[in-house]
């Protein structure tokens, strides 16, 4: 069974420690104690409540595409030299930065305070296991 501090399980679901806290008291949550004694969130269960508290904003752009991985988010900054540009945008609390042309930035109107849709193809998305600091690697899988 996978578990997640308090503090860990509080940041990814967008609310406090003691938010949480109340949520395992009242049920909301599962949890029990972790290997150090602690109060420990039961990762599934967190999966479970993030899940059903999901509310994408709604993508403005009205474009049908194949990719349906939209997060509407706010830009913060654009960086641009001659030839590209770095722009970074606020999706739900997660920064997330594209490289692209200048042209196309200019021609989008992208600057900080605009509001955009990042489109991720789920073929070109990286997965890792978070690690804590000492816990050991997992084995691959066969």
């Amino acid at each position: 069974m996978s578990q997640l501090r308090v503090v860990e399980a509080a940041a990814v679901l967008g609310v406090t420690d003691m938010t949480v806290r109340r949520w395992l008291a009242g049920g909301t949550l599962v949890g029990g104690l972790d290997e150090h004694g602690r109060q420990a969130v039961d990762g599934l269960s967190a999966a479970h409540l993030a899940r059903e508290r999901a509310r994408p904003a709604r993508d403005p752009s009205a474009v049908g595409r194949s990719a349906r991985n939209r997060l509407v988010g706010l830009v913060t900054a654009v960086t641009c030299d001659a030839v590209m540009a770095r722009v970074e945008m606020l999706c739900v609390g997660t920064l997330v930065e594209a490289v692209m042309s200048a042209e196309a930035a200019r021609e989008m109107g992208l600057e900080p305070g605009t509001l955009a849709v990042a489109v991720v193809k789920a073929t070109e998305v990286l997965v890792e296991p978070a690690r804590r600091p000492g816990q050991p690697s997992r084995p691959a899988l066969a």
